[in-house]
């Protein structure tokens, strides 16, 4: 796999449907496993191509679907032993009532039930049923046992189910499981680390209504914040205000202005082993902020607006790091003499590394889902990571941080 891949790029999938109406998500959830780069095998319970139609699945992984494990032809091209063994991940979604029940009983009557007996792969599994059936003590008991046995699980969530009930059973949204998967099938290199990430940019209050901000979206940051926690890392996101999906596998913490983010950035380092300064902070705000809404009238002609410099976050962080200290990484967006200014800021802010983008480029940068950024470090190290997806650069970010605190990457 190229070192800036998805992490799920080229790892094979055995997608396994069963028949729940929630079937019909699985198609979703087959497109975007192959968007990420998976090679994607779907196995169905014959109950299954009632729900969704068995060209579909075709259509969109590329593969024949095993659908009847005494289909000579079928079984002569897959073969179900050949299917689960060459899989990295057995993903069931949906999984009913039924088949967790059959699971859990060991059972291999279709190639559900079959793919996950004869794998040895890491087994994900997704539930969806409704909220009785999902409460009731025999399905709980399977699903304690399934656990127990080593199988991981992602949902079921709570909202209206398709049998018009409303309660805990609703199969977790595609994009959900695949964030599931994509950790299951991630080194966990960053097991056991602390591990602190800033985000977005913050906004300084003139009044009610206005600010003084900036254009940073907080992709970059959200992108580390999620590769870290998928590689196992105890992961503090300290975020302003952002569009951004947030990052369900670690501790959200929202702010709006940069003294905020001090705060809060500063109480989560203590005990950290990585603190990562992704965020594009406020260099100044108003002396003063406004109770009510400053009319145009109150500005004049030529408006004269008193500013003071903010934290510098960055510069504080670096400056009482003392013994055991956290590794620290802060950002230079620069739009000129990019090296030059990462290099300075690396001395003056007393970091460990810099990440240095040139935002002045439209194809990266703020706003973006790419970026392509150099590396500069205390140690001597520069190198450069070409323009990729946001979540493929993180990852090149932490492989560089880990190797430079000694660890794995």
């Amino acid at each position: 796999m190229h070192p800036l891949a998805h992490p799920l790029s080229d790892r094979r999938i055995v997608l396994c449907v069963a028949g729940g109406i929630a079937a019909y998500k699985s198609v979703e959830l087959l497109r975007l496993l192959t968007k990420a780069g998976a090679s994607v095998q779907v196995a169905m319970t014959r109950s299954a191509t009632e729900f969704v139609g068995v060209l579909t699945f075709q259509t969109l992984s590329g593969h024949r679907v095993f659908t009847d494990l005494f289909d000579n032809q079928q079984d002569a091209e897959i073969g179900h032993i050949r299917v689960a063994d060459g899989a990295d991940l057995i993903l069931v979604a949906p999984a009913t009532a039924n088949v967790l029940a059959r699971i859990t009983a060991g059972m291999a009557n279709d190639p559900v039930t079959a793919a996950v007996i004869a794998s040895r792969a890491p087994i994900l599994i997704a539930p969806a049923m409704n909220v009785n059936m999902w409460t009731n003590a025999a399905v709980q008991a399977n699903v304690e046992t399934l656990a127990q046995r080593g199988m991981l699980f992602v949902g079921p969530e709570q909202g209206f189910l398709a049998c018009k009930w409303t309660g805990a059973g609703r199969l977790s949204e595609p994009a959900d499981i695949v964030e599931a998967a994509t950790r299951v099938l991630c080194p966990q290199d960053m097991q056991g680390l602390k591990v602190v990430i800033s985000a977005g940019g913050t906004q300084e209050a003139l009044d009610p209504v206005r600010f003084l901000g900036n254009r940073s979206t907080g992709k970059m940051g959200l992108a580390l914040s999620r590769a870290a926690s998928r590689r196992g890392a105890e992961v503090t996101l300290v975020h302003g205000p952002t569009s951004a999906t947030p990052n369900t596998g670690a501790t959200n913490v929202a702010v709006r202005s940069a003294k905020q983010m001090c705060e809060a950035v500063c109480h989560a380092q203590t005990g950290a082993d990585l603190v990562v300064m992704a965020a594009a902070v406020a260099d100044y705000r108003p002396t003063t902020v406004e109770a009510q809404k400053l009319k145009k009238e109150s500005f004049g002609e030529a408006p004269a607006l008193p500013l003071e410099r903010t934290e510098d976050i960055l510069a504080k962080l670096g400056a009482e790091r003392i013994g055991t200290r956290p590794y620290l990484v802060g950002f230079a967006a620069e739009t000129e003499d990019v090296a030059s200014a990462a290099q300075g800021k690396l001395t003056r802010k007393q970091c460990d590394m810099i990440v240095a983008n040139d935002v002045g480029q439209s194809d990266r940068g703020f706003g973006s889902d790419d970026n392509a950024v150099e590396l500069f470090t205390a140690t001597g190290h520069r190198s450069s990571l070409a323009l990729a997806s946001k979540d493929s650069i993180a990852h090149g970010i932490l492989d560089q941080a880990l190797r430079e605190m000694g660890g794995q990457s």
